[in-house]
């Protein structure tokens, strides 16, 4: 092993050290896809996905698919450090077998939002709060084409944002609330897998994760023993989230929608409701910049 010193810079991510704690930025990268889509100069939108509309698989074939995969592959890479584009790139990456002209669309607003926020990236602070919170949602039966739903969880060590997923789920869910259940499920897997490292790393956690759902029906499915018949399809999930919350080791528990930041995962919203939820998952403005400098 051989000690590089401070990280700096590391696979296209910069890493800039402040009195705050630690600055991750991909910017360089960033203007490299534009460079790539000649879009270097385009006009910056406010929200990287549109609310009022779902892609599907309607439209004519783009005249060059290699370049549609090459973006979209990306910007992939890109949410390492901004989880604000996850579920935008998400979208357009269903369709990268075969794109069509409003899968195009959708990935030129991706960079015109990724144009206007190129000084971008994800703030770690310097913390000593031992508490791991996760935020689960999903939406329902979104996917116009196969109706299936999309999951989307972010997963907080004190205020630092570790893990985040925008995804659609492989099976098809007959309710809301098995939606929901599903999601709550992926993410205790997810929080049982980082307890297990910090297990490893020698600063095991001594107090149980919090998850937090917008959907009441999923929280009571989560210590309610009684079997249903109209969950017994999701028997395994709601097995497994089961053992969690009777070992103390995780408690789910219901938070309004307004509050609920994994939304930003699974759905397009408003730009001042899309701007607050940034702002929580700590994807803001690189410190260094001077006054007046966007």
């Amino acid at each position: 092993m051989t000690d590089l010193g401070s990280l700096n810079y590391f696979l296209g991510i910069s890493a800039q050290r402040s009195s705050s704690g630690l600055f991750l930025s991909q910017s360089k990268f960033a203007e490299e896809i534009l460079e790539r889509a000649h879009m270097q100069h385009c006009n910056p939108c406010r929200t990287p996905v549109d609310t009022e509309s779902k892609l599907g698989s309607d439209g004519d074939p783009v005249s060059d698919p290699t370049l549609y995969r090459s973006l979209a592959g990306a910007l992939q890479y890109l949410t390492f450090t901004r989880p604000d584009i996850s579920y935008a790139v998400q979208q357009v990456c269903l369709y990268m077998h075969d794109p069509r002209a409003p899968h195009f669309t959708a990935l030129k607003r991706i960079l015109r939002y990724v144009r206007g926020t190129l000084t971008f990236g994800l703030q770690i602070h310097a913390s000593t709060t031992a508490q791991l919170t996760a935020y689960t949602d999903a939406d329902w039966a979104g996917c116009p084409v196969t109706r299936r739903s999309t999951s989307g969880y972010c997963v907080f060590l004190g205020d630092n944002l570790l893990s985040w997923s925008a995804k659609r789920q492989v099976t098809l869910s007959r309710s809301s609330a098995e939606a929901e259940y599903r999601g709550v499920a992926n993410v205790v897997a997810e929080t049982a897998w980082i307890r297990n490292l910090l297990l490893e790393l020698h600063a095991p956690l001594t107090t149980a994760t919090l998850v937090y759902c917008d959907n009441v029906s999923a929280v009571y499915l989560t210590t309610n023993p009684v079997q249903h018949q109209r969950t017994k399809h999701i028997e395994i999930d709601i097995h497994f989230v089961r053992d969690y919350v009777a070992s103390g080791q995780v408690r789910v528990l219901h938070i309004p929608s307004r509050f609920q930041y994994a939304d930003i995962f699974t759905k397009g919203l408003p730009s001042a409701l899309f701007c607050d939820f940034c702002s929580s998952l700590n994807v803001r403005r690189s410190p260094v910049l001077t006054a007046g400098e966007y």
